[in-house]
C-alpha cells in the first residue's frame, strides 16, 4: 500500500485528489494539509511515501516545506497550475521528486505517485526538455567535482538517465542488463547522496555532465 498526504490551501483540490487515489486498491491517502508548515509537521509524523505538495501555500510555500523535507523519506511531488512554474526547478534543487501540472489526467497523477514512491523516473520526456533548458538558461557554475565518487561507467550512465532514458533503454545502449543498469543508478544515489532520478538530472545538468541538445 502506497501512502500519500496531500498539501494544498484549497480544500476542493483537495478532496478532488483524494476521491481521485482512494479508489485504487494500492493507493491510500493519510493526511491532508492547509498550508506548508503543517504539511512538513504530518509528514514527520505520518511518514507517507508520496507528499503531493501545492507549490503556492500559506505559512511556508511548497518549495521550503520540500527543503525541510528532504532529509526524511518521503518523496514530494510538486503540484502546479503551470508547468512551466519557475518554483519547479529551484523545487527540484530543493529535493522534490519531479512535479505534475493540476489539470494531469487522473490515470497520470495515479502513475505519477507509483512512480514517486518506488524512485523511478517522474518527469515525462517533453517535461523534461523543457525543465532541463530553464536549468541551463539560468547562470550557474559548473561544479564537475561532485562527480568524483563516481566510475567511468557511472558517469556514463548518469548522463543517459540525465537525458530521459529508461533502464532499458540505457542497456541496450551500453550493452549491459537492466538489472546492471539498476545496480548503477542505485550506486550513484548512493554516493551522490540522493534518493532518485529526478535529483540524478539536476546533478547531471548542474555538473555540466551533459547538455541540452545531445543525442540520447
Amino acid at each position: 500500500m502506497i501512502t500519500v498526504l496531500l498539501a494544498d490551501d484549497q480544500p476542493l483540490v483537495r478532496a478532488g485528489l483524494r476521491a481521485l487515489l482512494d479508489t485504487e486498491d494500492d493507493l491510500t491517502v493519510i493526511g491532508e494539509a492547509a498550508d506548508g508548515a503543517e504539511a512538513v509537521r504530518m509528514t514527520r509524523r505520518l511518514d507517507p511515501d508520496v507528499v503531493l505538495m501545492d507549490v503556492r501555500m500559506p505559512e511556508l510555500d511548497g518549495l521550503e516545506a520540500t527543503r525541510a523535507l528532504a532529509a526524511t523519506r518521503s518523496r514530494v511531488v510538486v503540484v502546479t497550475t503551470f508547468d512551466l512554474d519557475e518554483y519547479v526547478y529551484e523545487a527540484l534543487r530543493a529535493g522534490a521528486s519531479g512535479f505534475l501540472v493540476k489539470d494531469a489526467e487522473p490515470a497520470e497523477i495515479r502513475h505519477a505517485v507509483r512512480v514517486a514512491a518506488r524512485g523511478d523516473a517522474l518527469l515525462s520526456p517533453g517535461v523534461t526538455r523543457r525543465l532541463i533548458e530553464e536549468f541551463t538558461a539560468r547562470p550557474a557554475v559548473p561544479n564537475a567535482d561532485r562527480l568524483t565518487p563516481l566510475t567511468g561507467r557511472e558517469r556514463e550512465v548518469l548522463a543517459r538517465v540525465a537525458r530521459g532514458l529508461t533502464n532499458g533503454e540505457i542497456a541496450e545502449r551500453l550493452y549491459m542488463s537492466p538489472a546492471t543498469v539498476k545496480t548503477h543508478v542505485n550506486r550513484m544515489m548512493a554516493k551522490l547522496g540522493v534518493h532518485d532520478r529526478a535529483q540524478l538530472v539536476v546533478i547531471a545538468y548542474e555538473t555540466g555532465l551533459t547538455r541540452p541538445g545531445q543525442h540520447p
